[in-house]
């Protein structure tokens, strides 16, 4: 080694820069103020169930086979289907950990789990919303009672 201080001095500079841009680096802000009395504006208002049960369109079919097996309590083909979903994000209402829930939307033709997901608020659910980009964004909607899903 020629000159310790000039590598030292390297190595400190390169961590700085590393670990600076790292820190530096701050998550987004919420779209919203988190509130428990409404929902934040990236989430999209409850689209209207008709009187016969039908559940909105914008859901893939897929979609009505994990909502029947969240209102029965499983069984559900993937382990983390039923587990707290942090929304880390917090891209849904803010609630205390352990309100939201995620289940897996099957994806014809993927080889894993995909990115479609119901994220379930209570037990049972009184919240219900639908991401096909893997928490990204949400759209809220209502579920009719068990046994009148179609």
């Amino acid at each position: 080694m020629r000159n310790p201080r000039l590598l030292i001095t390297a190595i400190a500079l390169l961590l700085l820069g590393l670990l600076g841009n790292h820190f530096l680096q701050r998550p987004a802000k919420p779209q919203f103020a988190p509130s428990l009395s409404g929902a934040p504006a990236s989430v999209a208002r409850p689209a209207a169930i008709a009187g016969d049960g039908e559940l909105p369109g914008f859901l893939p079919a897929e979609a009505r086979h994990t909502i029947t097996l969240i209102q029965r309590g499983g069984p559900f083909p993937h382990r983390q289907d039923g587990s707290v979903f942090g929304n880390r994000e917090q891209r849904l209402p803010q609630r205390e950990r352990g309100y939201y829930r995620e289940y897996t939307v099957e994806t014809p033709g993927a080889g894993n789990r995909g990115a479609r997901r119901i994220i379930t608020g209570g037990q049972p659910p009184d919240a219900w919303y639908y991401t096909s980009d893997h928490y990204e964004s949400f759209r809220s909607f209502n579920v009719p009672a068990e046994g009148t899903t179609p």
